[in-house]
């Protein structure tokens, strides 16, 4: 028997809790990462009150004095640390693959001068469209439609662009180019992009609709991703005939592999916690595993280096964990964490080399504290433990210390 029925992991995109040893050796325009912190740089410029998870111990989690996120609580309701990431890389896709098991240990391709004329041009030939090659480099989602949007309408131009992630992107006005042609076009730049010097993570169709000044990203955003190069965790549960959930964006990046149940996209990290609490609502899910990314941190206040919103983004959070907390049965495990850090204070857009915080909670825990510092793995293979399946490639699991 598991020690616990069902576990719940909830990545908060982009929140990390202070540089890594080796954060120096990433570079946000060309300054050194070393001195990232997204949530203490938050709570130091702009203030931060998250109770709900500071009375699961956030501000318990060992750190220096002078980068405190939150005070420490004297008797906490749960289990906290802080994980450091192994892998070569601090991207989404590198992130969600160690915390479910992988070491990744040559990083995906990035363009920080845009793609190739190569990529381009092979893409026009197939596609019949031409490519704006001024939005061609590293460009905000919104940013970019606002700024190449009434050329696409005019001329029914591709607006092609990346970001710090080795994705590329495509934006349509869904008027001009049709979500079916934008998906062809985009599956063609996945065929073309699965080999260095071009190996890219996803290739992400990036749909919109309105008119100049007034544009805005729909639902249809559609991932392209290459599959983990070898079992996860979450293949391992689903072998042993584990159920597993994904909410949000983690279908995509796991291109499928392992998941059982995918519960749709995210409008945004409020509708991907309703999702999450209609998962764990449902009759048929008395076992398994959940997995919910919530991406706003990251994307709309981390990459466009946003401290109020981002800081907002993390209070609105909170005001809705305690409902994810009712929505728990008794045998519930809650495990809150990130996938690399996005300090909005920090230089240029990229994302930044952060250990990642993880709470843990449980209407069945009768004790609480900090537990050892770990990796990221370290969650697969808590989750491996719990439902009686074999570990990844990495990972030591911590379950013997939540009682």
């Amino acid at each position: 028997m598991p020690t616990f029925d069902r576990i719940h992991l909830v990545v908060l995109d982009s929140v990390g809790i202070g540089a890594q040893p080796d954060a120096n050796n990433f570079v946000n325009a060309g300054v050194p990462d070393g001195a990232s912190d997204t949530l203490g740089h938050i709570s130091k410029t702009v203030g931060l009150d998250v109770p709900n998870m500071a009375k699961i111990g956030l501000g318990n989690i060992p750190r220096p004095q002078a980068l405190k996120t939150v005070p420490a609580e004297e008797h906490p309701t749960g289990y906290v640390t802080k994980l450091e990431e192994v892998s070569l890389g601090k991207d989404t896709m590198t992130g969600h693959w160690e915390i479910m098991g992988l070491n990744i240990t040559e990083p995906f391709d990035t363009f920080w001068d845009g793609f190739p004329e190569e990529i381009l041009t092979k893409i026009e030939e197939f596609s019949g469209r031409k490519v704006i090659r001024e939005a061609n480099k590293p460009y905000s989602g919104t940013a970019v439609i606002d700024d190449f949007g009434p050329r696409q309408m005019e001329t029914g131009e591709l607006i092609i662009y990346t970001s710090a992630d080795p994705v590329l992107q495509i934006a349509a006005h869904e008027d001009i180019i049709p979500l079916e042609e934008l998906y062809r076009i985009c599956e063609y730049a996945r065929s073309i992009t699965l080999e260095r010097p071009a190996l890219l993570g996803r290739i992400i169709a990036r749909p919109y609709v309105g008119t100049p000044g007034n544009f805005t990203r729909t639902a249809n955003r559609h991932d392209y991703a290459v599959s983990p190069f070898e079992d996860t965790v979450l293949n391992k549960l689903a072998v042993a005939g584990v159920p597993t959930y994904s909410v949000g964006k983690i279908n995509d990046i796991f291109n499928g592999s392992g998941i059982t149940n995918d519960m749709g996209h995210n409008k945004d990290n409020n509708h991907g916690v309703d999702t999450l609490i209609k998962t764990m609502g449902l009759p048929e899910f008395e076992k398994g595993f959940s997995f919910t990314n919530l991406v706003d941190f990251d994307a709309l206040y981390g990459h466009r280096r946003n401290a109020h919103g981002y800081r907002d983004c993390l209070h609105e959070f909170d005001e809705r964990l305690p409902e994810i907390i009712a929505a728990m049965r008794e045998n519930d495990l809650l495990l809150i964490t990130a996938d690399h850090g996005n300090d909005p204070t920090y230089a240029g857009t990229d994302h930044t080399r952060e250990y990642i915080p993880l709470l843990a909670y449980s209407p069945a825990f009768k004790g609480n504290g900090v537990i050892p510092q770990g990796h990221f793995a370290d969650i697969s293979a808590t989750v491996a433990e719990n439902f009686g399946v074999d570990t990844a490639m990495i990972g030591e699991s911590f379950l013997e210390a939540l009682v």
